[in-house]
């Protein structure tokens, strides 16, 4: 039918007064054109039916994982052969008295389709690492920089073929040919070599995962985004900072994921007690403070030891130096100590301290160490707030002053 169609152009355009070899040319190009036109034809109607039949039905389904399919365009990609195929298997017969041609238009029909299989695998590898990524398996191990090296390699080996097939030689020795450029090709590809490596070591010894909250540098936010040569941060500022995969192995950052995962998050702050308002407790003082409730218990036994302690060591308790004496720092620390194990908001199964710290000029550190309960920044810092604006106020209930430099 079509070789009828080109004799019978070929003859019209002849009796129209054109020269034999124009005529030919002539009518040959528009059975071409008219191939390709039908292949594109074919393409769209392709789709249309794609979408009005399998669309529908993966759209319908209650999987999410078909999905994928729709968002990456496999299936529309795939509709690209069409055309290719059509011109490849009819191009003898639109074009049988220029086989040069020919013969050009079939090593382009062959070129195009090993882009467009290309262009479906990039699809393939599109829509299984969206599934993969649909698990919470890949916050813990992202396989986006796995992904783009397997693109890498497809377009290394769709550029191999085509070099290959246009010269007439075996890829192989394309290869052995391209190997004296394999040191340009690792300085042009060095920044990708040594993001790949750092992919893996982030992902094998799992040092990172999206999702972590980590610190490097300026970034200091949520990670959304591992892939080949970058790690993408999300700063508390909604900010984006973007940090080489390779310097998250050469160099230090911090990663907060173990304090998320825990059962608690670190509550480590000091006040500085003005060290001329620390004294030793006299009668009078120590029945005020049993007048606060949460301490009360630690007074009255300490008192009994204190008491046993110097009658049993004949200590002359007329001078407050000798023996043992209780202060107002010791007792307020005992007192926080009992008001952060009365604290709901706290885990009391993890370490509980109230500690001194080293003196300085400004006087006497006063260090609580405790875990919140709550890990979201939010939530703790109110905790944390309020912890000490209950421990500030109560100082001087206890006779002590908080230092502040006038």
């Amino acid at each position: 039918m079509i070789t009828d169609f080109i004799h019978w152009l070929t003859n019209f355009l002849m009796h129209l007064g054109f020269r034999q070899y124009y005529s030919e040319v002539i009518s040959e190009g528009i059975a071409l054109f008219l191939l390709l036109g039908v292949g594109i034809l074919l393409l769209y109607l392709s789709r249309f039916i794609i979408k009005k039949t399998v669309y529908r039905v993966i759209l319908k389904s209650e999987s999410k994982y078909d999905d994928q399919v729709i968002n990456n365009k496999v299936l529309m990609r795939l509709c690209l052969l069409i055309p290719a195929v059509l011109v490849m298997k009819y191009n003898h017969i639109v074009l049988p008295d220029f086989p040069n041609v020919q013969h050009f238009v079939f090593n382009c029909s062959i070129v195009y389709v090993i882009v467009v299989i290309t262009m479906v695998l990039f699809s393939v590898l599109n829509t299984g690492n969206d599934i993969y990524n649909m698990h919470q398996t890949a916050k813990m191990k992202p396989m986006t920089g796995l992904v783009q090296t397997l693109k890498i390699i497809l377009i290394a080996f769709c550029v191999l073929l085509i070099i290959s097939f246009l010269m007439g030689k075996r890829v192989s020795t394309v290869i052995i040919g391209l190997g004296t450029m394999s040191a340009v090709l690792l300085l042009i590809f060095q920044n990708t070599i040594l993001g790949f490596v750092g992919s893996i070591q982030l992902t094998v010894n799992d040092m990172l995962r999206i999702g972590d909250w980590i610190k490097m540098g300026e970034a200091d936010g949520t990670v959304t985004e591992i892939n080949l040569t970058t790690v993408k941060v999300q700063n508390f500022d909604n900010t984006i900072t973007t940090i080489p995969t390779a310097s998250m192995v050469t160099n230090q950052f911090t990663n907060w994921r173990g304090m998320t995962e825990s059962d608690g998050r670190r509550i480590m702050r000091s006040i500085t007690i003005d060290s001329r308002s620390i004294q030793f407790c006299t009668p009078e003082m120590l029945e005020r403070y049993k007048q606060i409730e949460r301490v009360r218990p630690y007074l009255e036994q300490k008192e009994k030891d204190i008491a046993e302690y110097n009658k049993a060591n004949q200590i002359d308790t007329s001078n407050i130096v000798n023996g043992r004496q209780q202060t107002n720092l010791g007792v307020f620390r005992a007192y926080i100590s009992a008001y952060l194990k009365s604290n709901p908001n706290l885990n009391q199964n993890m370490t509980h301290m109230v500690r001194q710290l080293q003196p300085t000029e400004f006087g006497v550190p006063l260090q609580v160490y405790v875990f919140s309960k709550e890990k979201d920044w939010t939530r703790y810092e109110e905790i944390q707030s309020d912890l000490f604006d209950h421990i500030i106020a109560a100082a001087p209930l206890f006779d002590l002053k908080i230092y502040q430099r006038l």
